[in-house]
């Protein structure tokens, strides 16, 4: 069973008449990586942001269909009530995020990961110490920052700083991480770092990533879906999709015809 399970659903963000998606279904598969493709405004990201409401920080948009969230019975686009604030922070909890550029907070490493936890309630400051130290390993950062976690993140490289907001988002042990273009800001060699990291916490979570970079969707993602003008046009292992794609607009894109 998929931990997520999309089905017929359609997306229109408010003042606009024409949905930006529409009758989608796409299950975000347990433990894999899924890399939505796609050439810009095809409704990659929209899609990605809707599985844990993130559009919901602007109000009025409309949800039609069922994003299920099969670990808790959950279907996300019934919550409806931007007030309910404590069913919004349990579901980015248990969905975390990470955009294209990093986002850490002005205040201490230690207190970026600790964040997170703090909210859920975590006080003791003794395992507040451990599951920040075990997030930050997680993120292959804490040989980097041991010794100086309690100066600023924003001196943190760029890779860095993605890590970082990773070891953040970890911390609170997610079941879904989402990655929109985690690595689009980034070098090629911190590009390579993350990737890595991607790949190794798919043990613990289930992932989906919008990338703009066929290369990386290729060496990474166990499924992709080519998105085009708000449909879903195609989904399949990412072998498949690669090299023996069943529909000629994927094949146009991949190839380069297009996007």
């Amino acid at each position: 069973m998929p931990v997520l399970n999309i089905q017929k659903f359609s997306f229109t963000y408010p003042g606009v008449d024409h949905p930006s998606l529409q009758n989608i279904n796409l299950p975000i598969k347990r433990n894999k990586i899924t890399a939505l493709i796609g050439p810009s405004g095809c409704g990659k990201s929209t899609l990605l942001r809707s599985m844990n409401r993130i559009h919901d920080l602007y109000p009025g948009n409309k949800y039609e269909g069922k994003i299920e969230f099969t670990d808790s019975d959950k279907n996300i686009s019934d919550i409806l009530d931007i007030k309910k604030e404590n069913e919004f922070i349990e579901l980015r909890q248990r969905i975390g995020m990470i955009f294209q550029k990093p986002t850490p907070f002005p205040m201490s490493i230690f207190d970026n990961v600790a964040y997170g936890l703090k909210i859920a309630g975590v006080k003791n400051k003794t395992e507040l110490a451990d599951r920040v130290e075990i997030a930050l390993k997680g993120s292959a950062l804490w040989k980097e920052v041991y010794d100086r976690l309690d100066k600023s993140a924003m001196g943190l490289s760029g890779g860095q700083q993605q890590r970082l907001c990773i070891a953040r988002a970890v911390a609170v042990k997610p079941e879904v991480l989402l990655f929109d273009e985690p690595t689009s800001a980034l070098d090629p060699i911190s590009t390579g770092a993350i990737e890595e990291l991607i790949v190794e916490l798919k043990k613990d979570v289930s992932i989906a990533i919008v990338t703009h970079n066929m290369q990386q969707a290729s060496r990474i993602s166990d499924y992709t879906a080519f998105m085009y003008l708000g449909d879903l046009v195609e989904y399949d292992k990412t072998e498949n999709i690669f090299l023996n794609p069943q529909e000629k607009k994927t094949e146009d894109y991949i190839t380069g015809r297009f996007g």
